[in-house]
């Protein structure tokens, strides 16, 4: 069994059906191998029936941006589909000062926070004409969606209950002319009477 679960190690994720076919086990017996593996360490639980094997991740512990962008990664694997959006793009491209501490997605399912040993990862729901606007980035040749920066910005405003942007810390000199074309753009398409109101206010 030690020769199969080096299968797992290799892996950036993997569910209780790939876990029960690499072990050869099913059933209660598989139950009870999970909660072995898990208790000695070698198995990190990402959220209920999706895990990774511990030295998967300490191959990444000397690369931190390697690690980054496997949390990344994994935050659109945990909750599909999803891109990374909102406090974490805008951190990430310097629109905002403050770190942000946990990773920020939207979805097409409901809202939901997972917790676990890795990080926080917060999904905000939306609805489907509103899932677009992103990105694909590179992790190790798997592929990743993330917002750009104009959507990311949409997004961050579009779930504030009351918007003044006097209020708001973010560094519009990061926002290029293109950022703002594009920002406008989803305004139009989103049709939101909310979000005209916040354009006209910010006066491009």
């Amino acid at each position: 069994m030690e020769q199969n679960y080096e299968v797992l190690q290799k892996l950036p994720y993997f569910n209780k059906v790939t876990l029960g076919d690499v072990l050869d086990k099913s059933g209660e017996n598989l139950n009870y191998w999970i909660k072995k593996l898990i208790r000695e360490g070698g198995l990190i639980v990402l959220k209920k029936g999706l895990y990774v094997a511990r030295l998967y991740l300490l191959t990444l512990e000397k690369n931190p941006s390697l690690r980054e962008g496997y949390l990344e990664y994994l935050a659109n694997i945990i909750r599909y589909p999803s891109y990374i959006s909102l406090e974490y793009v805008l951190s990430k491209y310097g629109l905002i000062p403050e770190g942000v501490f946990a990773i920020t997605s939207v979805t097409l399912k409901s809202s939901r926070v997972y917790k676990n040993s890795l990080g926080n990862f917060i999904y905000r729901n939306i609805k489907e004409e509103m899932f677009f606007g992103f990105a694909d980035r590179d992790f190790e040749g798997k592929r990743l969606k993330m917002a750009t920066k104009a959507k990311a910005l949409f997004d961050f405003l579009y779930y504030k209950k009351a918007i003044s942007l006097n209020d708001l810390r973010i560094n519009w000199e990061v926002f290029l002319p293109s950022d703002k074309e594009e920002f406008a753009a989803i305004v139009k398409k989103s049709d939101s009477p909310k979000m005209e109101r916040v354009l006209r206010n910010l006066k491009w």
